[in-house]
């Protein structure tokens, strides 16, 4: 007999950010860490830090008129058999950054009122399958479908994100002799699983597009990024706004002007601002404060709707 663990941690990291981008970063000396990582990123290095074996793309879904269906595909990269739930999870985006889950957003004051804002996907799209058993280096495709039509009429865009979570193996948690042999002794035993989660944003676009978006507030100091204890570190402070009726997902970099071949002095890939909110608050490290006299040219660069162009650009 098997007693369930006194623990379990599930770990989901969310994404994408904002939604994720597959693009890399191209090749350049002294080259910044990219600021405020996608939550594609973060998903794969917690997924490494917790010695979790699943890859999953692509890191994003759109739907709109005239694509009504999309598929993403998950592989078991590891050594281990694994079986996995899927599922749609309604998330928010804070002016930070931040993804969190909606019933938590909800729960506190300061994020109810974005959370509120949230249009769910979740009544018209549909998922399958909702639970795949892995063997290492198997791969199982997730289909995604829009179905009907959205009850709330003023939406241009709802969203929800797809999830997967792995689940415990049946050999996880504590036998029933273990746990009279702890009482015996007077122990007091803890056994945590960890369960790895990846999250995805899935959006559904209505009617015509309307993508805008505006750089606002820059402001270039130096920042202790890494902690109260952490060297300063030269950084540009912005308001990435969104001025359109749809979200946004793109890359933004920073340059010296007039010097568009020279390396980036800083970038951020894959930023997102989602529709319940306005701005998003940045915070991009440089690789050098700028030089006496040097003007900054700051660019996002969209990667969604129409990857390549310049929706905003500010000198500083």
């Amino acid at each position: 007999m098997k007693l369930p663990a006194l623990f379990t941690a599930l770990l989901v990291l969310a994404s994408l950010a904002v939604g994720p981008s597959s693009a890399q970063s191209p090749a350049q000396p002294a080259a910044p860490a990219p600021a405020q990582p996608t939550p594609a990123a973060a998903q794969a290095a917690a997924a490494a830090a917790s010695g979790a074996n699943l890859n999953i793309s692509p890191k994003r879904v759109t739907f709109d008129r005239n694509h009504r269906s999309a598929t993403v595909y998950i592989f078991n990269q590891g050594s281990a058999p694994g079986t996995f739930d899927i599922s749609l999870i309604d998330r928010v985006m804070t002016p930070d950054g931040q993804i969190l889950p909606i019933t938590e957003a909800q729960a506190k004051p300061e994020t109810k009122a974005v959370a509120d804002r949230v249009k769910s996907a979740q009544d018209i799209l549909q998922i399958a399958p909702r639970r795949v058993t892995l063997a290492p280096g198997q791969g199982q495709t997730i289909r995604l479908r829009v179905t009907g039509a959205p009850t709330d009429t003023t939406a241009t865009e709802l969203r929800s994100h797809l999830t997967i979570a792995t689940l415990p193996p049946r050999e996880a948690g504590t036998t029933a002799d273990a746990a009279a042999a702890n009482a015996q002794t007077g122990q007091l035993r803890f056994q945590i699983n960890a369960l790895l989660g990846l999250s995805i944003p899935a959006i559904v676009r209505l009617g015509d597009l309307d993508v805008r978006a505006g750089l606002e507030n820059p402001h270039v100091a130096l920042e202790k990024l890494n902690g109260p204890n952490g060297p300063e570190t030269p950084a540009l402070s912005l308001d990435l706004v969104r001025l359109g009726a749809n979200s946004l997902f793109g890359n933004i970099e920073v340059r010296v002007q007039g010097q568009p071949k020279s390396p980036a002095l800083g970038l951020s890939r894959g930023v997102g601002v989602y529709t319940e909110i306005g701005r998003r608050a940045m915070h991009i490290p440089l690789s050098r404060a700028p030089a006496p006299g040097e003007h900054l040219e700051v660019t996002f660069t969209d990667d969604d709707t129409s990857p390549g162009k310049v929706l905003a650009k500010l000198i500083l």
